[in-house]
């Protein structure tokens, strides 16, 4: 796809223009759902030429698309449990993310999988390894490679020498799972799609049986509309159960959901460079190099409460302490952490009592004349996830759809990304900026760069860093505003940018400056501002005291009674 010298905004007065057409036009298809899986549906629909709206009730990827391990990856578990299939496509995708469809976003990552048996764990794990290799995972990065004890320290001098007897290194991918969503979405405008957040569902218009519209409620106006189109698809992942109770249909699945908890430390607590997967009890856990931090992860229990604001605990951060204090030499304290997030895995229901053991597989089902639900899967596979949907609704859709083409259509900011990334030395002393920022705006933007960089012709200001968050500048601040559907001051920091996983802080020393950079391109008075910045700073207080409590019942009744950012949510669809 040849990127425009501009592309879709996705702002103030898109939104407004969204709503308008939500009354008055009829949609071929009706996406519930701005997480990855709505995403991956609006782009391969809007590509086969279907008329297509999107609507999200909080932000682009604020659930579970935002809360991941930060990776695209095949998954070495599923070949214990012989899911050969499932590791067979997130290797395919994987390979095609990073290669084509989105390079600037989707990276190669070195892991090293420690052993800790002689004789028989290496030949074993060769063989995994062989296969992840065979099936895709070493199309375009090494093949595995084998270390002894003392070449595993000098890969990670941080581990403990007792803790192994030597180890592999393989390849995955790391992707920053919000911006990732959100640019697909904006992929899909450019298709022709119409993509607004703060838009909920909260009640079916049937003609018969057949769904045939919706009513929507602005949540953040408290305004009314109704939206009509041939087939409606919820993509809503962890509410799949919640919309269908809604429609008063009977799912063809029932969604289960499960917690993973993720810390964030400085890098300097545990010397090297590599990623490493060790396998716990319960779960896997890595350690993921996420620029001057690692993310440490994930755990894996049963979740039956909120479904907006899961809540990590003192229990889940302690288990993750205590599973990698018996591999690393430097203790990490809670003192060292500076972030935490919890998100939830939508699985597809099964009879083990085990999370881990239920389906990572994905399911769609037309559960009533005009509505398809889709959920499970892999963030790895959201463009299959995507195509299967779609070819799912065609029953309802009054014409022939053509094939599937997401394959060859690249993300916004791929195209040009690799010849730019060739010239960062140029780049940095045309714009003005250094090198290292620039290679941070292409891993961010790709080839928007200048798009990202334009304001800064007539405001040199917008080339500062942002106080309290020096690895970004106040353009991308003000970016997110008038091009990628920030509504909140929380989007901006939190999914635009990562600052509550990346600084201590977790943003709040960021909210004064960046709210008024905004101010304007949002509509806010000094009034709505403050408001903006309150609302944000209780929802951070409110995790902050949640990271303290011992079980998730106390820790999500601290969660569920903070005001939500958009304040017009239904959120008794939240359970």
């Amino acid at each position: 796809m040849a990127i425009s010298a501009t592309s879709t905004s996705l702002n103030k007065e898109q939104r407004e223009q969204a709503w308008e057409d939500f009354g008055k036009e009829h949609y071929d298809m009706v996406i519930i759902g701005g997480g990855s899986v709505g995403a991956g549906t609006a782009l391969d629909a809007a590509t086969r030429g279907l008329k297509v709206a999107v609507l999200e009730t909080r932000d682009f990827a604020g659930g579970t698309s935002s809360r991941s391990s930060k990776m695209f990856h095949g998954g070495l578990r599923y070949l214990a449990m012989l899911d050969f299939r499932l590791v067979a496509e997130g290797l395919r995708e994987r390979e095609l993310s990073m290669s084509g469809l989105a390079p600037h976003l989707v990276k190669p990552l070195k892991f090293i999988f420690p052993l800790e048996h002689r004789i028989w764990q290496r030949p074993f794990m060769a063989s995994g390894f062989m296969l992840y290799d065979l099936m895709g995972g070493a199309k375009s990065v090494p093949m595995q490679k084998h270390y002894t004890r003392k070449g595993m320290l000098k890969l990670s001098p941080g581990l403990k020498e007792d803790a192994l007897v030597g180890g592999v290194r393989y390849f995955d991918t790391l992707v920053d799972d919000a911006r990732h969503t959100m640019t697909v979405l904006r992929t899909a405008a450019e298709f022709g799609a119409t993509i607004r957040p703060s838009t909920q569902v909260v009640d079916f218009e049937k003609d018969r049986d057949r769904i045939t519209g919706a009513k929507i409620v602005d949540t953040d106006s408290g305004r009314t509309t109704t939206i009509h189109g041939s087939v409606f698809v919820n993509a809503t992942g962890i509410w799949n159960d919640e919309i269908e109770k809604l429609a008063s249909v009977e799912g063809k699945f029932h969604v289960h959901t499960s917690k993973g908890v993720h810390i964030v430390v400085p890098k300097s607590v545990l010397p090297g460079d590599v990623a490493l997967t060790f396998v716990t009890e319960k779960s896997v856990l890595f350690v993921i190099p996420w620029g001057e931090y690692w993310i440490i992860g994930t755990t894996d229990t049963d979740w039956t409460m909120n479904l907006a604001n899961p809540a990590p605990t003192r229990a889940d951060i302690d288990y993750i302490l205590e599973h990698i204090n018996a591999k690393v030499k430097r203790q990490i304290t809670y003192d060292d952490i500076v972030g935490v997030y919890a998100g939830l895995r939508p699985l597809v229901a099964g009879s083990s009592d085990s999370t881990t053991n239920l389906s990572r597989n994905h399911a769609v089902a037309r559960v009533a004349p005009g509505l398809v639900s889709v959920a499970g899967g892999k963030y790895t596979t959201y463009r299959v996830i995507g195509a299967d949907t779609v070819d799912a609704a065609k029953e309802d859709i009054p014409f022939d759809v053509p094939d599937s083409v997401t394959t060859d259509v690249p993300l916004l900011g791929a195209d040009g990304y690799h010849a730019l990334a060739n010239q960062i030395p140029q780049l940095a002393k045309r714009l003005g900026i250094s090198e290292k920022t620039v290679e941070h705006l292409l891993n961010r933007y790709g080839s928007l760069i200048y798009e990202v960089l334009a304001p800064a012709d007539k405001d040199k200001s917008l080339l500062e860093p942002i106080p309290g968050a020096p690895a970004y500048l106040m353009a991308e601040a003000l970016y997110a505003a008038t091009h990628e559907g920030a509504a909140h001051l929380e989007d901006i920091l939190h999914r635009r940018m990562r600052l509550a996983m990346e600084y201590d802080h977790r943003g709040v020393e960021c909210a004064e400056a960046v709210s008024k950079l905004v101010a304007d391109t949002m509509g806010w008075d000094e009034k709505a501002r403050k408001e903006e910045i309150k609302v944000f700073t209780d929802r951070v207080e409110a995790q902050k005291k949640a990271e303290k409590e011992l079980t998730d019942e106390s820790a999500n009744k601290i969660e569920a009674n903070v005001e939500d950012t958009r304040p017009d949510v239904d959120t008794s669809q939240d359970r």
